[in-house]
């Protein structure tokens, strides 16, 4: 991944973190999760493909 399209990702999820926050308490887990899976399908997308080389 190129270093502008981790800068747009990045600007991406501190928006979305950002939309988060402002919501009401309760809300806010479920979208904490939604969040911590995708990034955990991403790292492990980019292990794989450093692995294959």
């Amino acid at each position: 991944m190129s270093d502008e399209a981790q800068e747009s990702g990045g600007d991406e999820l501190l928006s979305r973190l950002r939309v988060i926050e402002e919501q009401p308490l309760d809300a806010r887990a479920t979208a904490y999760v939604q969040i911590h899976d995708e990034l955990r399908t991403r790292l492990e997308g980019s292990d794989a493909a450093v692995a294959r080389g």
